[in-house]
């Protein structure tokens, strides 16, 4: 009798599993990164629900959590094992690229998905392209980079900080006179290991992950360096010393992983728009931010490979998981159940359907926002700044290229001479770029290590993948 009730439940399982094959209707696996939240299972039902009635096809959401999912995604890779879309990011495009995991999309976009072709911007297709042909669907958001300072208005207003100026010497000074003020206590520059320092934002890494090697964002020539022997490198390296030396930055800056809260930070340097600083204002209790972009915007290759979705080369559905991602970005309704969850559960329409309010007793959402599409439907939460989206948007339009804008590189024939010379680097690089050790003595010997472990072999090869790039 045990055996029957077995059999007939596993039968009921089968059955229930394959009822939308047999219906005709396909489900899409989608992986995403993410940490699972207890209902989700239901929730995603509701969704599938109406991208069935939309498209006629569902989507199964499968998460990786954060911890996992490096080696996750390169397990189903390396497997073979089936799914229909990956999110994808300039650290994964290119090598999954290369082990034939994502379709050629490049002529299914304009037929199959015209409209998801005419909203993403061209810019961002040229973006994405690898050998000149399209394999993933980028995600139309914070596309372009902008670096700003945010200045605290108590300061500003004690030490007549002029706003309008910007660049390490100014910073310099404001520096000087904050720290004679304020005494010996206090840090105008707080640091960690996880601060973003802008130290070599003016040069393209090249999707290398190594700052060390690089193409001066505005060189028409295209020449790749050795980053750390340009003056305005070493420039910047002796003001952060100066720097450590004189109390300006913490002293535990090089030892910290975060950085340290402070009631009256006098500076941030964030990657950002205007907006961005009121709400970073209320986060920190400060009354007011005077943000100053000092750099940008800019658009480039690994800004705009920040978040994708390729689409399976062994998808059995390649036409409706493009349909599927082009409903994700053209159609506010989902859009705000992948942002925000399920209307009711975790969110309410207000203001006449213009702005949403998170019910924050339903805990925390799944799905991660900038791993879908568009953010430029997603209706804003009430207590957004109102020109927040907007601001976004105005960047993205007036943001230039990079010289080097579309240039992918090819990682597998200076493998070993990138891993050999980051190896070098990593020993040095955070005590010299948070100034905790002196440039004048440590340069000259970093930069003899880097080339006994075939800096210049690396460069060579750079420079002649980018010459045949752009033809020259």
């Amino acid at each position: 009798m045990k055996k029957i009730i077995v059999l007939l439940a596993f039968t009921v399982f089968i059955c229930g599993a394959c009822s939308n094959r047999d219906s005709g209707v396909p489900t899409l696996t989608w992986w995403q990164m993410g940490n699972m939240q207890p209902g989700f299972a239901a929730d995603q039902r509701i969704i599938s629900d109406y991208v069935e009635e939309k498209i006629g096809v569902r989507v199964n959401f499968r998460l990786a959590g954060w911890a996992e999912a490096a080696q996750r995604f390169n397990t189903m890779i390396n497997s073979g094992e089936y799914f229909d879309i990956l999110f994808t990011d300039a650290g994964t495009y290119n090598r999954f690229f290369a082990q034939g995991a994502f379709a050629d999309i490049t002529d299914l976009l304009p037929e199959e998905a015209p409209l998801l072709w005419e909203t993403v911007p061209a810019i961002l297709w040229e973006g994405v392209k690898i050998n000149g042909r399209i394999y993933s669907v980028p995600s139309y958001k914070d596309s372009s980079i902008s670096g700003f300072y945010f200045w605290n208005d108590y300061f500003v207003q004690k030490y007549n900080i002029d706003v309008t100026k910007t660049g390490w010497s100014y910073l310099d000074e404001v520096f000087s006179r904050v720290k004679e003020g304020e005494g010996p206590r206090f840090y105008p520059f707080l640091l960690s290991r996880s601060s973003n320092i802008w130290v070599f934002d003016f040069y393209d890494s090249l999707l290398t992950d190594f700052p060390v090697i690089g193409i001066r964002i505005d060189d028409p020539e295209r020449r790749v360096v050795l980053t750390i022997e340009q003056p305005d490198i070493v420039e910047t390296f002796k003001y952060f010393r100066s720097w450590y030396e004189a109390g300006i930055i913490n002293p535990d800056a090089n030892l910290l992983h975060e950085t340290p809260s402070t009631p009256n930070p006098l500076l941030k340097m964030l990657q950002a728009w205007p907006s961005v600083a009121l709400v970073v204002a209320a986060r920190d209790g400060i009354e007011r931010y005077h943000p100053v972009r000092f750099f940008g915007p800019y658009y480039s290759t690994a800004s705009i490979q920040g978040s994708m979705n390729g689409i399976s080369s062994n998808s059995r559905h390649k036409a409706e998981a493009l349909k599927l991602l082009e409903l994700v970005n053209t159609d506010t309704k989902l859009r705000d159940m992948l942002v925000y969850g399920i209307e009711g559960k975790h969110f309410n329409y207000v203001d006449d359907g213009t702005a949403v309010e998170i019910i924050r007793a339903a805990g925390d959402w799944s799905l991660v926002n900038y791993m879908q599409g568009n953010y430029f439907i997603v209706t804003p939460q009430k207590d957004v700044p109102p020109n927040y989206w907007d601001e976004i948007r105005q960047q993205n339009e007036i943001a230039q290229p990079v010289t080097t804008m579309g240039f992918v590189i090819d990682l597998e024939p200076i493998r070993v001479d990138l891993m050999n010379c980051k190896l070098v680097w990593d020993r040095y690089s955070t005590d010299l770029t948070l100034g905790a050790s002196n440039p004048n003595e440590i340069l000259p010997k970093v930069i003899r290590e880097l080339k006994a472990a075939g800096v210049d072999r690396l460069i060579e090869n750079i420079q002649q993948q980018v010459d045949v790039f752009f033809n020259r």
